[in-house]
C-alpha cells in the first residue's frame, strides 16, 4: 500500500492504558507528513527536471544524428564533386590537347602548302623569265635575219621614241639604212634589253 502525507496526518491509533502522549504523536505525524510531502514535491520536481533533461538529451541526440548525417552527406557530395571535377578537368585537358594537336597539324600542313606554293611560284617565275628571254632572243634573231636578207627600201624620216631613254632618234634614211647591220643590231638590242633584263 502506497503511503501519502494525508495518510500519515490522519492516521489514528488504538488507545491503551499507559500509552503514548497523543498530542506528541499527532505533532510527530504532522511533521513526518510535511517532510514526506516535501520529499514527494522534491522528487516530482527532480522527475520533471530529469524528464526535461532527457528531452534535451534526446533533442541533442537527434541534432547530433542530423549533424552526422549532414556531415556524411556533405562529405559524400564533396568527394563526388571532387571526383566529377577531376574527371571534367581531365576531359577538358584531353580536348584541349586534341585541339592543340589538330591546330599544330593544320598549321604544319598549311606551312608545307605555302612552302610548296612558293617553290612552285619560283619555278614558274624562272620558267617565265627563261621563256621571255628565249622569245626576246628569237624576235631579235628574226629582226636581224630580216635586215640581213630583205632588201632595203626607202622609208621617210620618222622620229622613234626609245622606251628606255625617252629620247627621239630620227629614223634611218634610205641612204643611211645601208650601213652595217651591226649598228642596227646594237640599236635594237638597246631597245629590247629591258625585256630581257626583266
Amino acid at each position: 500500500m502506497k503511503l501519502t502525507p494525508i495518510d500519515i496526518t490522519h492516521r489514528s491509533f488504538n488507545k491503551k492504558m499507559f500509552g503514548l502522549d497523543e498530542s506528541e504523536v499527532n505533532d510527530f505525524l504532522q511533521q513526518a507528513a510535511l517532510a514526506f510531502e516535501e520529499l514527494i514535491l522534491e522528487r516530482n520536481s527532480l522527475r520533471e527536471s530529469m524528464r526535461e533533461k532527457e528531452l534535451q538529451v534526446q533533442d541533442y541526440k537527434e541534432r547530433d544524428q542530423v549533424l552526422k548525417t549532414t556531415i556524411a552527406t556533405a562529405s559524400q557530395m564533396a568527394e563526388r564533386m571532387r571526383h566529377d571535377g577531376e574527371r571534367e578537368a581531365k576531359l577538358i585537358i584531353a580536348d584541349a590537347q586534341q585541339k592543340a594537336e589538330t591546330i599544330m597539324r593544320d598549321s604544319r600542313d598549311s606551312l608545307r602548302k605555302m612552302y610548296q606554293e612558293i617553290t612552285d611560284l619560283k619555278r614558274v617565275r624562272i620558267q617565265f623569265e627563261a621563256n621571255l628571254k628565249a622569245l626576246a632572243q628569237a624576235h631579235l634573231t628574226l629582226v636581224e635575219q630580216g635586215e640581213k636578207y630583205m632588201p632595203m627600201i626607202g622609208l621617210p624620216n620618222v622620229q622613234i621614241e626609245m622606251p628606255d631613254a625617252g629620247t627621239q632618234i630620227p629614223a634611218a634614211a634610205p641612204a643611211a639604212t645601208a650601213q652595217a647591220p651591226s649598228t642596227a643590231t646594237a640599236r635594237r638590242t638597246t631597245s629590247i634589253s629591258p625585256l630581257s633584263a626583266g
